[in-house]
Parts: C-alpha cells; structure tokens; sequence
C-alpha cells in the first residue's frame, strides 16, 4: 500500500511539472509523457530517480540535437548548469567553444549508431578531457527519436589505462585543438584560412626561406618561443610544396603521454600489448605516409624515443610494435619547439645526432618584441578578424598603439590576438577603446605610459634600469640562492644583494 502511495505522489508531481513545462517558451522541444507516465515508473522503479543518482554524466538529446536533460551528476563533474544548456543545440554550444568541445551527440545523430567520442569541457577550471559514450534511441517506425550520452572526466593516468583501447581509438578521430590533428582533404580548406602577416621588412626576410624551403622534401626545424606563429610557418611550407593535397599530420609531442607515444607514432600488431586492439592500429607516420608529418614541441619528446625517431628518419622506414616487417615511408618531415635545444643537448636531455638530422634547414622566428614593426600590421589584422566574428569594429589611436609598444609581450603574437579579441568584446560600441582598459589588461603604469615622442618615454636611464631589474628577476627565478645568480649574470654575490634592494625585488632569499 505504501508503494502505491508513494507512485501516486510521484505521478502528481510529474503531472504539475509537465503543466509547468508546457507553458515554458521551450515546450516545443518537450515531449509530452505518457498519460500513464510508464516512461518514468515501471513496476515501482522511478527511472529518473535512478539516473539522477548515477555518478556518470547523463546527457540527453533530441533528434535535432537539442538539450533535453542533464542528471546531476553532469552539472557536478563539468561544473555545467542545466539552465545553461537545456533547450539549446549541441552545435551552437560546440561552435560557441565556451562550455565543451567534442563529444558524441552530433556523431550518434549523423552516424544512428553507438560512438564513443573524446569531449573537452572549458567551464571546468583547468579545462578536462573526459570520455563520451552515445546511443541512439529509435522510435517504433524506425526514426531517431533521442540521443543518449554517458560521459565521465579523464583524471588520471590509471583511468587511461584502464580504457587504453578507446582511448587509442579515438586518437585516429581526434581534430584541432588536440594532441593529434589530420587534415586529409585536397583542397585549400584543409587548413584554417591563416597567413603571414608582418611587416614588409620582416616578410622579406622569412618569405623567400619559406618558398625555397617548400620546394625540396629537406627536413624542417622551426624554432622561437611559444606564440610566434611556428605553425603558421610549417602550414605556408606545406601549401606551398608539392606535398600539397596529401595527408598533412601534425603531432603535439609534449601532449601525449610518454607512454602512449611510440604506439601513437608507429602503430602496433594485433595483441602487442594488454589492452591492444584486436585488429592492430596504424600509427601517424602511416597517417601521414605520402604527405608532410609535423612534430610540434620536438624538444619535449623523451630520448628513448628519439632514439627511435633518428632511426625512422634515417631508414626512411618504422616498424609497427609488435611487428617485424618495416613499413616504408615517403614523408616531409616538419619539426618546431620552443625549447633550447642546444642547451638541452648540454644536459643531455636531446640528442645532438638528431638535432642535425633535423636541423637540415633551420627557421628561427624572433620574439614579438624584438619584431616590435610587426605589430602595426598584425593588430590590424586581428582587428580585421575579431570585427568579422563579433560584428564590431574598433580603431586603436596612434597613442593606445605606443602603449601596446612598451609591453614586452611573453606570449607573442597569440597574446596579442587574444588581447585585441578582448578589446574587441569589451569595447562600448562607439568603435573606440579607453586607454585605461589596455594600460589594465597589460599591466602599463601611468607612469611609463606615454604616447611616442612624449617626454621619459626615451629615457635612457629609466630603460638600462627597468631592463636590469627584470633580468635580475628571471635569473634569481631559476637560481636556487644568491650565490648561484651572482655566478649567472657574471657579478658578486653582494651586488645583487644591493639591486635587489635598489629595485624593490621581491627575493625572500636575499641576505
């Protein structure tokens, strides 16, 4: 009797709920429940009340890809409210790229079969990789009436292992913004629609590198920090070069588990390992076998596994784990870092045999603010771009320039696009932007930030000491003691002491 009760209660509640819904503005997206409500309570069991205690995300869709349900194990784990997707498309969240990325909805609605799918979720803080399993449901006459998705985060390298096989699967699917990235197709949207830009002096000097570079298959070695455009550069060589229109792989080294790489790059045999495939997987080198492979962050990659990358270049050939038939290659090879090879070689942390195998033509790419005549034109551009996405157009005066100009610019030209995308989104819309809100962005004291050709903008003195106080800052950042530093900029131990106070250095160390 109680059980009756209790169904009869639930029944109510659903029945006032469902009035609720059908006078929301996103009724339509709702279907109606059963009149006897069977599609909730069957023999006593409440379904809902069971999947909202599920610990693994539920995500449910529409036929079209509109948000039906999220259980509260979803909002938990992506730290995703339901308010903020329910009645919205899938495709619009993905392509709006702030909540998540990925996943199987629009897959299973494309597909009408189980996928399983990688999915990267941006609210959470870092944003966290997880695993997205989806099914669809069909109705009687055989249509797609919903898509189901169960999905739960990526935490450790245990969980990895655990689900190795989907997770080498998925490599093979992977797209930009991850580790691995293919582009297949033979025409000119195989690339994201990027380009040069710089200044006419600048373009002089890295464009005819580039064209002589693309047309011979000769090893490519770009290097600069992060953010100066290493990949820009590698896609110009690569659409400029006869390999144009093959397979164009591109291979994040530092991304990708240590342990996971050789099988990434070379494939492995059926049963090569636990947790292998049954049907074995062809590793990036064959993805890529006619066309151009690009290993981004080379200088990460651990040494036993340079070791086995010098032998691929050198036989023109890999084998499989597992195997013992080597595999023939026809393969540009592209490799960028940021990272000082020539000191990694001192530590013994890169191998200096397959730094000049690899080095057969060099591109060093400056830093932005040593390439300062570049940023006219590149704000111009990322001006350009930002008005065309967001439908605003903002003009920056000559003065707001010179502040951009006495930024030194740690994270280059991607620092700068991202910076001009915020001026762009947080202007007013009077098609200007105050002066205030880039010396805030960018940390400029008033002090220092005069227009060109104000008076202290040119102090010479003022400029040796801010220079002298910021290297003093990074070497004692990377030193241990004092002592240490001194030995680094080549000065005693108490002369550091002194700039440290002379300055107003932050040294807790400091004695």
């Amino acid at each position: 009797m109680d059980q009756v009760v209790a169904v009869s209660k639930v029944r109510e509640k659903l029945k006032a709920a469902a009035k609720l819904l059908a006078e929301h503005p996103c009724a339509g997206l709702i279907q109606e429940a059963d009149a006897d409500l069977g599609c909730f309570i069957h023999k006593g069991i409440d379904f809902k009340e069971v999947v909202d205690a599920i610990d693994d995300s539920i995500f449910i869709a529409d036929s079209k890809g509109n948000t039906l349900y999220v259980n509260p194990a979803y909002e938990t784990n992506t730290g995703i409210s339901a308010a903020e997707i329910i009645g919205r498309n899938v495709s619009d969240i993905v392509k709006e790229g702030k909540l998540f990325t990925g996943g199987a909805t629009l897959d299973v609605i494309a597909e009408r079969k189980k996928v399983f799918r990688l999915s990267t979720v941006y609210k959470a803080s870092p944003p966290q990789v997880g695993y997205a399993v989806g099914v669809p449901i069909f109705d009687e006459g055989g249509s797609l009436a919903q898509v189901v998705v169960t999905s739960r985060p990526i935490r450790t390298l245990k969980a990895l292992v655990e689900d190795f096989e989907v997770f080498l699967s998925e490599f093979e699917a992977i797209r930009a913004g991850m580790p691995v990235r293919i582009h297949e197709r033979h025409d000119d949207d195989a690339l994201p629609p990027r380009k040069l830009i710089g200044s006419a002096r600048y373009l002089a000097e890295i464009c005819p590198i580039i064209e002589r570079a693309a047309q011979t298959d000769a090893t490519v070695l770009i290097t600069g920090e992060s953010g100066v455009g290493k990949e820009v550069v590698a896609d110009e060589i690569y659409m400029r070069s006869r390999r144009k229109g093959r397979p164009y792989v591109k291979v994040n080294c530092a991304s990708i588990p240590a342990s996971l790489l050789e099988s990434e790059l070379f494939g492995y045999e059926k049963g090569a390992f636990s947790g292998a495939s049954a049907r074995g997987k062809k590793g990036l080198f064959e993805l890529a076998n006619g066309g151009t492979l690009l290993l981004d962050e080379i200088g990460e990659m651990p040494t036993d596994m340079q070791a086995k990358l010098l032998r691929a270049l050198q036989d023109k050939a890999i084998l499989r784990i597992g195997g013992t038939r080597p595999i023939r290659l026809d393969l540009r090879f592209i490799a960028s870092t940021n990272s000082d090879l020539q000191r990694s070689i001192e530590e013994r942390a890169f191998r200096k045999d397959l730094f000049y195998r690899l080095s057969v033509i060099p591109i060093h790419l400056p830093p932005l603010r040593e390439n300062m005549d570049c940023l006219e034109p590149l704000c111009a551009h990322f001006l350009e771009s930002a008005r065309q996405k967001y439908s605003r157009r903002i003009s920056l005066s000559p003065k707001q320039l010179g502040l951009l100009r006495l930024y030194d610019w740690p994270g280059n030209t991607r620092e700068l696009e991202n910076v001009i995308e915020y001026l762009v989104v947080c202007s007013s819309g009077t098609g200007e932007v105050a002066d205030d809100i880039i010396k805030g962005i960018l940390n400029v004291s008033r002090e220092n930030s005069s227009a060109p050709g104000a008076p202290g903008l040119y102090d010479l003195g003022k400029a040796v000491g801010g220079f002298e106080k910021g290297l003093i800052e990074k070497v004692l950042g990377i030193s241990p003691n004092l002592r240490s530093a001194a030995r680094l900029l080549n000065v005693n131990a108490s002369t550091i002491s002194r700039k440290i106070r002379q300055y107003d250095i932050k040294y807790p160390n400091a004695r």
